[in-house]
Parts: C-alpha cells; sequence; structure tokens
C-alpha cells in the first residue's frame, strides 16, 4: 500500500519518477527547517495541497539561504542573480535542472494563480541582501512589505482566499508582521552571535538599551521592557491575524487556525523567558503544540467530510 505521502503526491498530481523525487528531497528540507508547521501542513490540510506547500516552502527557504549566505555582498549578489535568472527561465520553458526548481515550477503550472506570488517574491527578494538592520520602526514595516509578506504569500496563495481576496492579504499581513517581529526577538541570540541585530535601533534608544546590553545578556528592566513591548506588539498582530481562518474555506481553517495559535504559544513562551531569549530562543511545550494540532486535526477530518 501506498505511503500517505505517496497518496499525497497522486492527489497533487504529481506523477513522473523524478518530480516524486524532487518533492520528496524538499519534504525532508522542510520537515527539519520548522518541525512543527510541517506537522500541522501533513496532519491539516487537504493532501493535494501537501506536496505545493512543500514545494513553495523549499523555494522561499533556498532563496533565502542564497541571499543571507554565500560570502561578501557582490557574491550574494551575484548568486542570486544566477539563481533568479534560472527560475525566470524554468517558468518560461517549463524545464529546469535543479530539484527545487523543478518543483516549483510543476506547483506553479498546477496553481497557475501563484505566477504572480512568485514574480513579486523574486522583485523584492535582493531587499535581504542589503539588511543591516533597521535604524526605526517605519524601516522594520518596510521590509515586511518589501520581503516578509511576498514571501508568505508563496504559501499563503496555495490556500482559497474566500471572497474577499483583499481582507485575506490584510489578514496575511498582520500574520506576517507578527511573525517576523517575534522571529526576530525569539532568535535574538542566534543573531547577535551571527553579528546580527534586527530590532530597530530607535527602539533600543526609546528603552535606553545598547546592543552590549543585549549581547552580554544583561537582565535590567529596561532590557525585560523592551522585549516585553516587541513581543506584546508580535501577540497583538497574531491575534489580531485569527480573522484569517474566516476569510479561508472551511477545509483550509484548521491549517490556518493551527499555524496562527502555534505562533502564540510560541509568543507566550517567549515572554515566559524573559531575559533568557538573550541566552536561546523559547518553544511552546510539546504538550501545547499536540493540543492545537490535535483539536484542529479533528476539525480538518470533520470540514472533509462536509466537502464530500
Amino acid at each position: 500500500m501506498n505511503s500517505t505521502w505517496d497518496k499525497a503526491l497522486d492527489a497533487a498530481g504529481v506523477h513522473d519518477r523524478q518530480l516524486r523525487d524532487d518533492y520528496t528531497r524538499q519534504r525532508a528540507l522542510v520537515s527539519r527547517y520548522r518541525r512543527h508547521a510541517y506537522v500541522a501542513v501533513r496532519l491539516l490540510l487537504p493532501a493535494a495541497t501537501v506536496p505545493h506547500v512543500v514545494a513553495m516552502t523549499a523555494f522561499m527557504h533556498h532563496t533565502d539561504n542564497t541571499l543571507d549566505n554565500g560570502g561578501t555582498r557582490t557574491e550574494r549578489t551575484s548568486a542570486y542573480a544566477e539563481w533568479e535568472k534560472d527560475v525566470r527561465e524554468a517558468l518560461t520553458g517549463g524545464r529546469a535542472d535543479d530539484p527545487v526548481i523543478r518543483s516549483l515550477v510543476h506547483t506553479v503550472a498546477t496553481h497557475p494563480g501563484l505566477a504572480g506570488a512568485v514574480e513579486d517574491f523574486l522583485k523584492t527578494a535582493p531587499a535581504d541582501l542589503d539588511f543591516d538592520g533597521f535604524a526605526t520602526e517605519g524601516s522594520y514595516q518596510d521590509y515586511v512589505d518589501a520581503y516578509s509578506l511576498p514571501a508568505f504569500m508563496l504559501v499563503a496563495g496555495l490556500l482559497d482566499p474566500g471572497t474577499d481576496p483583499g481582507a485575506y492579504r490584510a489578514a496575511c499581513r498582520s500574520y506576517i508582521d507578527g511573525s517576523q517581529r517575534l522571529d526576530f526577538v525569539n532568535d535574538l541570540a542566534v543573531d547577535l552571535e551571527g553579528g546580527r541585530l534586527a530590532l530597530p535601533r530607535e527602539t533600543l534608544e526609546e528603552h535606553g538599551v545598547s546592543r552590549d546590553d543585549l549581547e552580554s545578556a544583561r537582565d535590567t528592566p529596561a532590557v525585560r521592557a523592551l522585549l516585553a513591548g516587541q513581543l506584546g506588539r508580535a501577540r497583538h498582530d497574531l491575534l489580531d491575524a485569527r480573522r484569517l481562518a474566516g476569510l479561508t474555506s472551511p477545509v483550509d481553517r484548521p491549517f490556518v487556525r493551527a499555524m496562527v495559535e502555534l505562533e502564540v504559544l510560541t509568543a507566550d513562551a517567549a515572554e515566559a523567558k524573559g531575559c533568557s531569549l538573550l541566552r536561546g530562543p523559547a518553544r511552546p511545550s510539546a504538550g501545547a503544540a499536540l493540543r492545537v494540532l490535535l483539536r484542529e486535526r479533528g476539525r480538518a477530518r470533520t470540514a472533509r467530510r462536509l466537502a464530500l
């Protein structure tokens, strides 16, 4: 009997043996990248959607690595230009040598509406090449619009936006603003170790906190207030993004609810950790995450029965 993954590939229209191997390779990468999110995808989305979410996530992650890793800015710029050329030529010609791009091409062919999302992402992705921190909150918001939201829409574009695409995109924007800010706070220890600080400099100044305070993991009232303020803003946007579920089709809602709630749990865990975030990121408890996934798993089964 075929595995559930083989059945998902069948449902997604991935029948060619090389393509099946390509998608399976991307699945292995994505499952290591964010385990909770991957489990939510496998458990909660319709089987026909799962391989395509995997393909778009792998494409986004590979592009991000090309922009962030690989040497000097000149070297990364050259690497991205080559990657962008390969992607565009493959989307035009329908053929590619790279397994990430082959999966992308098939997914876009299956979901033609994604072509615009891919184009938006390719045009705005180089914004990450010049990242050297944010001077102001406004420059952070510009980054969300220029990079984070187009990246998120690669996956969000696979879900049904319902009858109001404008409201759907606005809710996606709330989600990714909260999620991106949460990532920047939760990953402070890792980012600072790599020489990167993603909190706006004006925000540090408003709280009277220096970069050295963060790098030295100083537990002071000012540092605690800074972290709590940023996490509070992230949590506010994530709670606002709960409306996103109501804007999608019933079969997609369990996944969307879980996606948001797992981020809220992470924000709560980060808030509980306080200044210890400066020594390592917070993670929601396995039990709390499992309860979210099991609750939404039951709802997903009900939604699929009703859709038949």
